[in-house]
């Protein structure tokens, strides 16, 4: 309450399935302060526009979001024209993880007074919330990615290594979530009980830690911060790679509202997918993956640039208002691929040629981006050393980088010619001069 100073005077919504405990938190924190419930319908719920209109009728004070749901609320809200008589005082994030960049759109239209947006990293094991974050304009001046805050009283929260002990400020290691609000363990499921309820060390007798596998690190100035599932860690070409990190780089780029980043299984190994909601209407989406690509390149190495950038209208969410990745389209580089256009002469066959047997494509237009198909560093390599076998000269690897489809490559490739074509003529000339020599010149030579 001292945080919140909720009473009487605030109307909530029950926006969410009573199977998710965040409905919890919506249902008592009416009734238990005195407050209005809007029971939210469904049909609305699942209508940004709708929900949004009922928000304003109903003079709602207290909403609480995913932070999936309310983007797209945000869209509604922030949109030029829109009603913005509005009578938020609180919007609380909980759920998953929030991006603190995305709700630039927001504060740009309302401020960071009037509504206080608030983070609140919570679990189901631990009873909803675990810790409170008032945001504002300050945290995107900052840059930060998901601060957590600090924990909210009656419960301990620990970053720890893989033996448990804490970790240093600034270094990632997994929360633990202690004291109130533990659940008892998993309804007959002892031995994951055991796993994830551990003796807590720094408690009293008895005393037990939830384990969240969550990411996190301790900042500075004693705000934690969220890093993102330690199952969201994958491995790609030998490098460790943080999903959440790719996903934060996408969120700050102008032409990107909303963006989700998995690891497929792809022809050539384990590759990234971005799913993106543009910021603005896009014209050609080949010319917009490219940007968002150069853009990401200049913060990340390239193996941290998705090989597939799907533009989708909405993201789908669950009936709880979280992302559903399940939903998410599989990323296939026939997608990708533009309107085919046939390789007409000898060189553009041959390269479409190699890139189709590399990538494992059917067939390569000319209008096909290398790295929009699948491509990244190592099958770069190989396309190169193809052609140095196959044109009996050597392609710099940088080129196919810099080219935007292959016909663009090819008409590179045709810019190398000049300059080798006389080192060529040079070396044939000094071949055919050897040639010439009998025995009696080479010996002559060689004393």
């Amino acid at each position: 309450d001292g945080w919140f100073g909720f009473g009487p005077q605030d109307c909530w919504t029950l926006f969410h399935s009573y199977a998710f405990d965040f409905s919890v938190w919506e249902l008592f924190g009416a009734l238990l302060h005195g407050g209005r419930l809007v029971i939210v319908p469904q049909d609305v719920s699942r209508s940004p526009e709708a929900f949004y209109q009922l928000l304003c009728e109903q003079r709602v004070t207290v909403l609480n979001q995913t932070p999936s749901a309310f983007r797209q609320l945000m869209q509604v809200a922030c949109a030029e024209g829109q009603r913005s008589d509005q009578q938020l005082r609180y919007v609380v994030f909980g759920g998953e993880a929030l991006e603190v960049g995305s709700l630039r759109p927001w504060f740009e239209r309302f401020g960071d007074r009037a509504s206080q947006l608030v983070n609140m990293y919570g679990i189901t094991e631990t009873t909803v919330h675990v810790t409170y974050r008032p945001l504002s304009l300050a945290d995107l001046a900052q840059g930060t990615s998901s601060p957590i805050g600090v924990p909210i009283p009656d419960q301990s929260l620990y970053v720890l290594d893989s033996d448990l002990n804490p970790v240093a400020a600034g270094c990632v290691g997994e929360l633990y979530v202690g004291r109130q609000g533990l659940a008892r363990g998993y309804l007959k499921r002892a031995d994951l009980s055991a796993t994830r309820f551990i003796p807590d060390p720094f408690g009293e007798s008895g005393a037990r830690l939830y384990r969240s596998g969550d990411l996190a690190r301790w900042r500075a100035d004693g705000v934690i911060e969220y890093v993102g599932r330690m199952d969201h860690q994958v491995k790609i070409r030998g490098f460790r790679i943080e999903l959440g990190e790719i996903q934060a780089r996408l969120q700050a780029l102008p032409q990107v509202r909303e963006a989700v980043v998995l690891a497929q299984e792809g022809p050539s190994g384990t590759q990234l997918v971005g799913y993106l909601v543009a910021g603005q209407a896009v014209a050609d989406q080949a010319i917009w993956r490219e940007a968002v690509k150069a853009a990401l390149r200049e913060d990340l190495p390239e193996y941290m640039v998705p090989a597939h950038l799907l533009l989708l209208e909405r993201m789908p969410l669950t009936a709880n208002g979280k992302l559903d990745r399940r939903a998410l389209p599989a990323a296939d580089a026939s997608l990708l691929q533009q309107a085919y256009v046939a390789p007409v002469t000898e060189l553009e066959q041959q390269v479409a040629g190699i890139w189709a047997q590399v990538l494992e494509l059917e067939q390569v237009g000319l209008s096909d981006n290398f790295f929009e198909l699948g491509g990244h560093s190592l099958l770069a390599t190989q396309v190169v050393l193809r052609l140095r076998e196959a044109l009996g000269h050597e392609v710099p690897v940088k080129t196919l980088f810099l080219a935007r489809d292959l016909t663009d490559f090819c008409e590179a490739l045709q810019a190398l010619q000049p300059a080798l074509d006389p080192l060529h003529d040079v070396l044939a000339k000094s071949l055919e001069d050897l040639n010439r020599l009998t025995a009696d010149d080479l010996e002559k030579l060689i004393s």
